[in-house]
């Protein structure tokens, strides 16, 4: 179990780490865009801070997320990023494959979030 774990962890945070990385440097070619994607877009170009923001919470979460002394921090602070994910592929963007991929994605980083509560208890006593 503990191999299954460290290998989800390991593509969980390389995704994230990718992901990070193709903000700053646009090496990854971009799909087609839908009407409503190119809607959301523009108005992230129009806030000229949030993508790089995003990337660089992408980077240091997956980055945190691949090493087992720091996956419970990388997990809290991947969470916002993915739930931001998980409801666009739901409500913007509702194609099968991004919600499968990003529900999947999710449900690890609950499931990492679960498997170490107790390191988050002096945090909410």
């Amino acid at each position: 179990m503990k191999i299954i774990k460290f290998i989800l962890c390991l593509l969980f945070g390389i995704m994230f780490l990718n992901a990070g990385l193709d903000k700053f440097f646009h090496y990854n070619p971009a799909p087609k865009l839908t009407d409503a994607q190119m809607k959301v877009y523009a108005a992230f170009g129009e806030i000229g801070w949030l993508l790089p923001l995003v990337g660089a919470v992408e980077i240091i979460g997956g980055l945190l997320f691949i090493f087992p002394k720091t996956r419970a921090l990388g997990a809290i602070v991947i969470l916002p990023v993915m739930v931001g994910i998980l409801s666009h592929n739901l409500f913007k963007d509702p194609s099968p494959t991004g919600i499968a991929i990003s529900g999947i994605l999710f449900l690890i980083n609950i499931g990492i979030i679960i498997d170490n509560r107790e390191k988050y208890k002096a945090l909410v006593s």
